[in-house]
């Protein structure tokens, strides 16, 4: 498999803090890859490393196969385009004097491409309307527009759908999965919210504490998130002991209910949990969510 980008034990100290803790990662070319973690740690550390806007205290990486302690590396870099914590636009400007600021920035011998770009993120009709009038949605497409100039193969967002509305949520979700599949772009995308995430990616890892706890594909993580049957009933230490008789696996949730990890015969259970003084209410089958499963990982709460 080839990767856009690699990293190899990277550690990153702030005095005291240690921020990573000899975290490894491996992003496939032509992935979205969801960068999974809660606030504070490690995803926009790595991020800033990686765009390099700082350097790690220990490790190294590749980005395009060019190592980080080769200056080589600033011609990959030219491959990437990044929108890290907040969109960096000129609020005085419009979406397409931004779009030509950025490419002046670049060195880019014309204005080319900045209608199709202004097109692809839904912001061709703003006109002079300057930044500082967009809602949030809008800066943060704008933002990734900014980030699209250059036609860069490789697009790196770090929280990209924190804050938004509902609707600012959809299109940043379309947008992304539109620049994947039209423009054939490899994303990593940071975030915490994991329900959107699970909506997105073909490729996760989930990091704790500066470290990387695993990496996944989509389908093996669909594999690894089992469905199970939540059962409720009026005990669950009774339902426990059926269970238990029955040599099942499950997993207590309260009093009155649990999650059984096997196919069960209803009747079979009902009479069994009768014989224990104890009433079935109801049963359902269920998936794992990818905001279990991480939990699990990282073995919080």
């Amino acid at each position: 498999m080839e990767y856009v980008l690699t990293a190899n034990s990277l550690y990153k100290d702030y005095g005291k803090f240690r921020a990573l803790s000899g975290l490894s990662m491996n992003v496939p070319k032509g992935s979205i890859y969801g960068f999974v973690g809660k606030n504070g740690a490690g995803k926009t550390t790595l991020i800033r490393i990686i765009c390099g806007l700082q350097n790690p205290s220990v490790g190294d990486y590749t980005l395009y196969g060019a190592d980080s302690r080769d200056p080589k590396i600033v011609k990959s870099r030219r491959r990437m385009g990044a929108v890290v914590e907040t969109p960096s636009i000129y609020l005085d400007m419009s979406a397409r004097d931004n779009l030509m600021q950025q490419y002046r920035v670049l060195g880019l011998p014309s204005f080319e491409g900045i209608d199709e770009i202004l097109k692809l993120v839904g912001l061709e009709s703003t006109g002079k309307k300057k930044a500082k009038n967009f809602s949030l949605g809008m800066r943060q497409r704008l933002g990734i527009a900014i980030a699209l100039c250059g036609s860069p193969d490789f697009l790196v967002l770090d929280e990209p759908v924190n804050g938004l509305d509902p609707q600012g949520i959809v299109e940043i979700r379309e947008l992304i999965l539109r620049l994947h599949r039209e423009k054939k772009i490899t994303v990593l995308i940071s975030s915490h919210i994991l329900d959107e995430l699970s909506k997105l990616a073909t490729h996760y890892g989930f990091i704790d504490g500066g470290k990387m706890i695993k990496e996944i594909s989509a389908e093996e993580l669909e594999a690894a998130c089992r469905k199970c049957m939540r059962i409720e009933v009026t005990s669950a230490p009774a339902l426990a002991r059926v269970l238990d008789a029955m040599n099942v696996e499950y997993k207590i949730l309260s009093d009155t209910e649990a999650d059984v990890y096997a196919k069960l015969n209803i009747t079979a259970l009902t009479n069994a949990l009768a014989a224990e003084g104890c009433e079935l209410v109801s049963v359902a089958e269920r998936d794992e969510s990818l905001e279990s499963y991480y939990i699990s990982l990282v073995g919080g709460k």
